[in-house]
């Protein structure tokens, strides 16, 4: 692996659903040589930081107030500092505020991605979620809860109106309510993926109609960590195909 020096700087990277092997090989290798790296501990699992030498400090029961200034004074005094959050930087991540914090300290950061737990999830329970002539669009999205309020333009039911294939996170809390939304356009026997603790040793899947979406949250008390797929293309049929490899279709670099 790349021995690359790190520049005093804070690294913000995406740890991915939580298998170490989903890491990028960027983010692997600056976590092997960062001087501290500052995680959440409630999200991150430990296996992740098995290869770290630096200091590591658990963020779960601090602020952002406490978190910034501790980071900006490492960078200042020429250590390589990561910023390690779980999933997609992308996505629910509260990157922004620190992002602005940084930069109004003046403190050099960069962003590392990685990978999504939809896209771990769709890939463990072995499903594409574009299917030819079926679904050709994915919608990712949450419901209101206590951290942070949908804007009333995206509210759930009228996302579920595309009928597309819609990824619903942090929402096993209000899983019943979420589920009444979906129904208003998705058909009862659309199918489900229920992912829970994507990419954790105690990884769990359970694929039901939408009508019984709820019903299986609460029976094996899914609070957190799950994530929802509600999809036509769990159901579809493996008769359609892209036309991209079919031998009558032409294009660019594979002409008639």
């Amino acid at each position: 692996m790349n021995k690359t020096i790190l520049k005093p700087a804070v690294y913000i990277i995406g740890a991915g659903p939580g298998d170490p092997e989903l890491l990028t090989v960027k983010a692997a290798r600056i976590l092997s040589q960062a001087d501290a790296i500052f995680y959440a501990d409630s999200l991150v699992p430990k296996q992740i930081l098995q290869d770290c030498i630096g200091e590591l400090i658990a963020t779960g029961n601090k602020t952002l107030e406490e978190i910034i200034p501790i980071m900006a004074e490492k960078v200042r005094n020429g250590l390589s500092v990561v910023r390690l959050h779980s999933g997609d930087l992308t996505l629910y991540s509260a990157i922004y505020e620190q992002m602005r914090a940084l930069t109004t300290l003046e403190i050099p950061f960069e962003l590392i991605p990685g990978i999504s737990a939809y896209q771990a999830a769709a890939a463990k329970i072995g499903v594409e979620l574009t299917v030819p002539e079926l679904v050709q669009t994915i919608i990712l999205t949450r419901v209101t809860g206590a951290a942070s309020t949908v804007p009333p333009q995206e509210d759930l039911a009228s996302l579920a109106a595309h009928q597309a294939s819609l990824c619903l996170y942090l929402a096993a809390r209000h899983i019943e309510k979420a589920q009444n939304e979906l129904l208003k356009h998705y058909q009862p026997d659309t199918a489900v993926a229920i992912c829970f603790r994507v990419g954790w040793p105690d990884e769990r899947f359970w694929l039901v109609p939408l009508e019984q979406m709820s019903k299986v949250s609460q029976e094996n008390k899914l609070i957190r960590t799950t994530l929802y797929i509600i999809s036509p293309a769990l159901n579809a049929s493996l008769s359609k195909r892209s036309r991209l490899y079919d031998p009558e279709f032409n294009h660019l670099f594979r002409p008639a």
